[in-house]
């Protein structure tokens, strides 16, 4: 009988199959693409099966070039869900721990982050109280250049009185959601993917439906001001914190999680 050896290195190996069959699992029932994961599911084990345990040559042979053609296949089929996969495996809680092992914060850049942080802040504060609309993405990890190429390019240093004017009724740009990246305001009238979520309460309105949307596809920090009430609300990874304190707006920005 040949010895069954499991190390360390097995139960690794297992535990990254398993971790991106679920993740993969979650993408498709997301989509409602269940059916085509369990069927390609029971292919793969199909294939191994012939090929490497009951050693079936020709069979084999014939499943292998079905593999060879299926992944270009999946490839171009799945392109967004493939890049939702990955934007999220790139966001994921473990792998941002794991990045913070390697780059630990100093208190410069923590300083730094507060100063581009606070103009926003101050800017949210003063659209609430006069009750101006406003919806501002400030990017984390994941890129958010597809929606930066649905409004205007700016490339502007960040102001609160440029947010400001940028969100004021008559301003051409008020309507679309402004994006930061890299403490630079990069455009503003973006648009942005509307939230599906049928939990969400009917009197949030667009302005929240599409924070909420764009947080459930990126790790990115939406902030958004209510026109009807002046309230703040903040969307992030898939959950909308509404009616939060600008004290509470700031920590959230500061934070990296």
């Amino acid at each position: 009988m040949i010895p069954f050896n499991f190390g360390i290195k097995d139960i690794i190996d297992v535990a990254l199959v398993v971790f991106f069959l679920y993740e993969t699992y979650l993408l498709m029932k997301k989509n409602g693409t269940t059916s085509i994961f369990l069927a390609i599911f029971s292919f793969i084990i199909l294939w191994l099966l012939v090929s490497k345990v009951l050693k079936m040559n020709l069979l084999g042979a014939i499943f292998d070039q079905f593999v060879n053609v299926g992944l270009i296949v999946i490839v171009v089929v799945f392109q967004k869900e493939i890049r939702e996969f990955l934007q999220s495996f790139g966001s994921n809680k473990v792998m941002q721990f794991i990045m913070k092992l390697f780059t630990p914060k100093r208190n410069a850049e923590i300083e730094e982050d507060i100063s581009y942080i606070m103009p926003i802040v101050l800017a949210t504060i003063n659209m609430a109280k006069r009750k101006e609309g406003a919806l501002i993405a400030i990017q984390q990890k994941v890129s958010l250049d597809t929606f930066v190429r649905t409004g205007e390019i700016l490339n502007a240093n960040i102001s609160a009185r440029l947010i400001e004017n940028i969100f004021f009724k008559n301003s051409p740009l008020h309507d679309g959601c402004m994006i930061i990246v890299d403490k630079k305001i990069k455009a503003a009238g973006c648009i942005l993917p509307v939230s599906q979520d049928r939990h969400l309460p009917k009197r949030l309105g667009l302005r929240h439906r599409s924070g909420l949307g764009l947080s459930q596809e990126t790790d990115a920090k939406v902030i958004i001001v209510s026109e009807q009430t002046g309230k703040i609300s903040l969307a992030y990874r898939g959950k909308i914190h509404a009616g939060i304190s600008a004290e509470e707006l700031q920590k959230n920005l500061i934070e990296k999680e």
